[in-house]
């Protein structure tokens, strides 16, 4: 089903994505591949399609599930469950590698102590078995132990010739910066990796995915309906089957659009509030900023005015820039834009 909220897995599910799906095909004995694109583009649905078209052994690292300030055993432990998940798959592998130990269904990893084992060293035991390895929102290892996972990959990047490692990130700038490639004091820097970006639908696929959808439903849905959903959600799919159902639920355009602009505050409210708990300056600057920008503020000058009054302070020029600079890196704006017209909306209500 193409209102389906959950990521597909099947080919016949996923719709329009056959070039990208292709280029992941094509690039997969590659060491490093990249799928990004923004919030809610379907890079997890395109990423679980191809590890089931491909029939490749692989273990899905969800980095979602890591805390800002992680730890090596929360790493640890999502790597555990990971590996856990293929165990019926993957037991042959890790039997009798040291600082894992196979219990009943769950595969424990040392994180410390005399069987300790490292990234690498746990790397270089999966090479033996052709093998990918995919992290989901890669951008969220960024943390304490970002630099340990950059020096582990390289290594694997140059020794572990059965390993291919798939990342996605929808907050790019962080993911690209995870990698490292552009930073030269970065072990992956000057390496090749194949990137492969998902854009929005067009106007007509937007159209044709509603259509379709509305149809598996069951239910005759006008085309000034189609048109509105198409106009407010901007042809990001995870906006469209949001959309999708929750008319099927209501009914009503309005209380859709009212819905997925509550979605979106609550996520850049949680921004803030993570930006507060460093420093309360720093919430209310992001706050302020976002606020800006939505009501149209597409300068740099415009945009600290507006800040400025706000506040009611002046602002250094430097701190206004590491603001934008990192909610472009969040890919929430570029050159002054919402990426997505629903944070747009969202962000105007922001208090």
């Amino acid at each position: 089903m193409l209102f389906d909220e959950r990521p597909k897995e099947r080919r016949e599910d996923l719709f329009d994505r056959e070039a990208e799906l292709a280029a992941i095909m094509d690039n997969i004995n590659r060491p490093l591949l990249v799928l990004s694109g923004v919030r809610r583009i379907g890079k997890t649905s395109l990423l679980l399609v191809a590890l089931n078209e491909l029939g490749r052994d692989y273990i899905l690292i969800d980095a979602r599930e890591l805390k800002a300030n992680y730890g090596r055993r929360d790493l640890y432990s999502l790597l555990s469950k990971a590996l856990s998940s293929r165990l019926s798959r993957l037991a042959d592998v890790l039997r009798g590698i040291r600082g894992i130990n196979i219990m009943s269904n769950y595969v424990e990893i040392s994180w410390r102590g005399r069987d300790y084992i490292s990234l690498a060293e746990l790397f270089d035991a999966l090479n033996r078995r052709r093998l990918i390895v995919a992290i989901d929102e890669a951008q969220r290892l960024r943390g304490p132990m970002g630099a340990e996972l950059r020096e582990a990959l390289a290594h694997a990047y140059d020794y572990d010739r059965n390993l291919t490692f798939v990342l996605t990130g929808s907050e790019v700038g962080l993911l690209h910066e995870l990698i490292g490639v552009d930073d030269p004091s970065s072990p992956l820097y000057g390496r090749y990796y194949h990137e492969v970006q998902l854009g929005r639908f067009s106007e007509e696929q937007s159209a044709e995915f509603l259509r379709r959808g509305f149809e598996e439903a069951k239910l005759k849905v006008s085309e000034e309906v189609i048109d509105e959903m198409v106009r407010l959600f901007d042809g990001i799919p995870g906006w469209l089957t949001f959309a999708g159902n929750q008319y099927l639920a209501a009914r009503s355009l309005e209380e859709v659009r009212e819905r997925a602009i509550g979605v979106a505050l609550r996520e850049l409210e949680n921004l803030v509030e993570e930006k507060s708990r460093a420093s309360p300056s720093a919430g209310r600057r992001y706050r302020l900023a976002l606020k800006c920008i939505a009501e149209g503020r597409d300068s740099w000058s415009s945009l600290r005015r507006c800040v400025e009054e706000g506040e009611g302070v002046t602002l250094s020029s430097s701190v206004l820039d590491n603001v934008l600079r990192t909610l472009e890196r969040l890919s929430i704006v570029k050159d002054y834009e919402f990426l997505d017209p629903v944070y747009r909306e969202a962000a105007r209500r922001l208090r």
